[in-house]
């Protein structure tokens, strides 16, 4: 349970720090982050797991590229779903996002010590 709990605290700072670098990404407050960080997850654990097996064969033809664009996808929808949390160039914001969202929770993940 404290695991669940860290993960979700450190979803929401990896978005306040995602609005930071300027990529179209905004938040109002971190209230708001700790909402889009719990829909993020409920939306990439229950619509991402079908997307991702109807897409199989493109995500294979593509070596895994096109998980990213369902990726951003489901980042989209988060943000369609959660007021205060914005893309400011729609998709391709959602995709830059998702992507940052990764690489920043893996690198709060490992330097926690955290799997």
């Amino acid at each position: 349970m404290l695991n669940l709990l860290i993960t979700w605290v450190i979803t929401a700072l990896s978005l306040l720090l995602i609005t930071r670098l300027n990529v179209g990404i905004t938040v109002d407050n971190f209230g708001t982050a700790l909402v889009a960080a719990i829909v993020i997850g409920l939306v990439n654990a229950l619509i991402g797991p079908v997307l991702h097996f109807v897409a199989f064969p493109l995500t294979f033809i593509t070596l895994g590229l096109f998980a990213l664009l369902i990726n951003g996808l489901l980042f989209w929808v988060a943000a369609k779903l959660v007021p205060g949390f914005h893309l400011r160039d729609g998709y391709w914001s959602a995709l830059i996002g998702s992507i940052l969202l990764s690489i920043i929770n893996a690198l709060f993940f490992w330097l926690l010590g955290i799997s």
